[in-house]
């Protein structure tokens, strides 16, 4: 019992709600919950403000430290800040004479995704294979990079909360969180080319704007 209390707890506190709730109100609420009581519209509507108070005070703080790293960053070297806001560095610069892919291209790319405090969200590792994709179906920050990109280039991405999932992020990565991938391309290949029978029955190794429940950057 106290564990689901505390899982519970860490819940509330992830929500950004540990300074707005009273605990001695939220224990008379879960022991009537316990005991059948049925939620009323009020009730409802109550509980819908908390969470998006909670949400709006993380991602106030989060776009808050955001701007603060992505100021600071910026003249770190090797670092680049297109006008987007969007921060890149070149790891490996990839086929030089090769062209970039284009936004109807498909994509093949090896990544890795973290917080401002190292925390990992997402790694293609950790699915079994690279992710593949059409250039224009992801956040706006990894469809910018790739369509500067060569094949074989290897990018530190810097994305600002406005150019990843801002506010329709994923629930393990809090709202208006600037995030830093590791990008390299591994494959491209040409609308043009796909648009044949060959592509048909092929299913796409989702990227991390499909793969989260955020809508991706294409459709926000």
């Amino acid at each position: 019992s106290y564990s689901i209390g505390l899982v519970f707890g860490n819940q509330l506190r992830s929500a950004g709600l540990e300074q707005t709730l009273a605990p001695d109100a939220v224990m008379r609420g879960l022991k009537e919950g316990l005991a059948g009581r049925a939620l009323s519209a009020e009730d409802k509507e109550h509980a819908l403000q908390l969470v998006r108070s909670g949400r709006d005070a993380i991602a106030t703080r989060n776009r808050a430290a955001a701007r603060d790293y992505l100021a600071k960053n910026a003249s770190s070297p090797g670092v680049t800040t297109t006008a987007s806001g969007l921060q890149y560095q070149v790891i490996e610069p990839g086929e030089a004479k090769r062209a970039s892919p284009a936004p109807t291209d498909r994509v093949t790319v090896h990544y890795r995704g973290r917080l401002l405090d190292g925390t990992e969200f997402d790694n293609s590792d950790s699915h079994g294979q690279a992710a593949a994709f059409s250039v224009n179906s992801v956040i706006k920050g990894w469809r910018e990079a790739l369509l500067l990109m060569k094949p074989g280039a290897k990018w530190r991405l810097f994305v600002p909360p406005e150019l990843g999932y801002d506010l329709n992020s994923p629930p393990n990565i809090p709202p208006a969180s600037l995030l830093i991938f590791d990008l390299e391309l591994a494959k491209v290949e040409s609308a043009s080319v796909l648009s044949g029978p060959a592509l048909k029955g092929q299913k796409d190794a989702k990227p991390p704007a499909a793969r989260a429940p955020a809508k991706p950057a294409a459709g926000q």
